[in-house]
C-alpha cells in the first residue's frame, strides 16, 4: 500500500512540473551569491527521488538530476563530479477529491500550488568555500532574492559523508 501511495504522489508531483517553468527571460537571470542561472532543460532531467516533508514545510518534493548527477547516483560515485546539478522542486500538497472518489475514501494528495525550485551545482573550484557546491532558489521562474542562500552550505553539513547531499537515489520498485 505504501508503494502505491508513493507512486500516486510521484505521478501527481511530476505531472505538475510544468507549473514551475521559467519564462524565456528568466533563464538569463542569475541567483544572488552563487550566480547560478535556471537551467532551461531541468524539467527533462531524471527523477532521483520524491519526498513529502511534514511539519512547517508540509510540501511534496521531486528531486531531479542532470546527466552528470544521475550517472554519479547510479554508480554510487561520491564525491559528485563537477558539473553535477541536483534540482529540488516543491509544491504545497492538497487533497484530491477526484482520486479519493476512485479509492472510496480520503487518502490521496496531489501537488497543489508551486513553492519554488532549488538547485545544487557542483563546481569544486568556483564554490570551494561552500564545500564545492553552489546553491540557487527560483520562484515563478525568477531568482528568489529573499532566499538565504548563505545558509545552504551550513545546513548541508550533516550530509558531509554523502558529499553534502541529503537525497539518496530512490530504489526501483
Amino acid at each position: 500500500m505504501k508503494r502505491a501511495a508513493l507512486l500516486v504522489v510521484a505521478i501527481g508531483v511530476l505531472s505538475c512540473v510544468g507549473d514551475l517553468t521559467a519564462s524565456p527571460e528568466a533563464d538569463r537571470q542569475a541567483s544572488p551569491i552563487f550566480d547560478i542561472k535556471l537551467p532551461p532543460d531541468f524539467r527533462d532531467w531524471r527523477v532521483i527521488s520524491v519526498a513529502h516533508e511534514a511539519g512547517n514545510l508540509n510540501d511534496f518534493r521531486a528531486v531531479l538530476g542532470n546527466d552528470v548527477a544521475i550517472e554519479a547516483y547510479r554508480n554510487g560515485k561520491v564525491p559528485f563530479p563537477d558539473g553535477a546539478i541536483i534540482a529540488r522542486l516543491a509544491w504545497k500538497y492538497v487533497s484530491s477529491a477526484e482520486n479519493n472518489k476512485a479509492f472510496g475514501h480520503d487518502q490521496s494528495f496531489v501537488a497543489g500550488a508551486p513553492i519554488n525550485v532549488q538547485f545544487m551545482v557542483k563546481d569544486t573550484k568556483k564554490y570551494a568555500s561552500t564545500n564545492g557546491w553552489g546553491f540557487a532558489q527560483f520562484k515563478d521562474g525568477k531568482p528568489d532574492g529573499t532566499a538565504k542562500l548563505d545558509t545552504c552550505s551550513p545546513c548541508h553539513a550533516p550530509a558531509k559523508d554523502n558529499d553534502f547531499v541529503f537525497t539518496h537515489y530512490a530504489p526501483t520498485p
